[in-house]
């Protein structure tokens, strides 16, 4: 019995060790090739980096070339603003949806569902005339706007589901003390951190990453995103391969890092979010 219990763990490890290679063999790809030649890059692109074709031309083009660093601060600030107003949004929704009986409680949580699956990308037009009407267009705030909006579904769903498993005798011991809701509210939200961190990662990674809505309410120099920003060494009959792997690898550090800080958190709100 011990035999095909044994084997079973070995074909699980294997498995996720094929899906792991293949999830971040792009990602070594790119990062190995930001610091070779060329003509190293053309010759053999799966080959490692080595003294001979050793080359940081790229990240010279990157950081001297362009403006990069203001393309990575709109990013920053347009990341920062949007998940912050997500898990805020989210954790007050979901606590309202979860505490309170209303009548239209179940169909605004259907309305949210909906929302999640059906794209925003969808109605590019119609955001697009609302962002002129607002005066809005090429700013940052119309992407935070739009992107707090995209998260919004996801996170109150989520944060619903974390919310119902507070023990209710908390928050009734709370209000016969006399805490006010703004009070109940504070003492949940230590309860739920699983679950910011969830929303936290489901919705810094599709802002960060997204071209559709920078290149289409934010295309000028100043408003640039690192995405965008990256597109620019895409020219119609010459391509710096070197300097868009280099933009490609610097648009990766803040999110594998952000990833390694907060992946306890972000596994534990998954594994509780499943339970649950």
């Amino acid at each position: 019995m011990k035999r095909p219990i044994r084997w079973g763990r070995w074909g699980v490890h294997a498995v996720l060790l094929s899906y792991t290679f293949l999830a971040l063999g792009p990602t070594l790809l790119i990062i190995a090739n930001s610091v070779k030649s060329r003509k190293a890059v053309f010759d053999d692109a799966f080959s490692l980096p080595s003294p001979g074709n050793f080359d940081l031309g790229g990240y010279e083009t990157v950081l001297t070339g362009s403006r990069f660093d203001i393309y990575f601060r709109n990013s920053l600030v347009v990341t920062v603003a949007s998940v912050f107003l997500v898990v805020l949004f989210s954790a007050m929704a979901g606590f309202a949806l979860a505490e309170y009986n209303f009548k239209g409680n179940t169909l605004l949580a259907l309305y949210l569902a909906i929302g999640i699956m059906i794209p925003i990308r969808l109605g590019t037009v119609s955001i697009l005339k609302l962002m002129v009407s607002l005066h809005l267009v090429n700013t940052l705030w119309a992407l935070i706007l739009v992107y707090t909006a995209m998260g919004l579904p996801l996170g109150v769903f989520l944060m619903s589901q974390f919310m119902r498993q507070v023990p209710s005798e908390l928050k009734s011991a709370a209000r016969v003390d006399g805490a006010s809701e703004y009070r109940v509210f504070g003492l949940v939200i230590p309860l739920v951190r699983p679950g910011m961190a969830a929303v936290a990662v489901f919705t810094m990674l599709p802002v960060w990453n997204d071209l559709w809505f920078p290149l289409i309410l934010a295309p000028s120099e100043g408003t640039r995103t690192v995405t965008l920003g990256a597109s620019a060494f895409l020219g119609q009959f010459e391509r710096d391969w070197n300097a868009l792997l280099a933009a490609l690898t610097l648009a990766m550090v803040p999110i594998i890092l952000l990833y390694i800080v907060f992946s306890r958190q972000f596994l534990r709100g998954l594994t509780e979010g499943a339970i649950k």
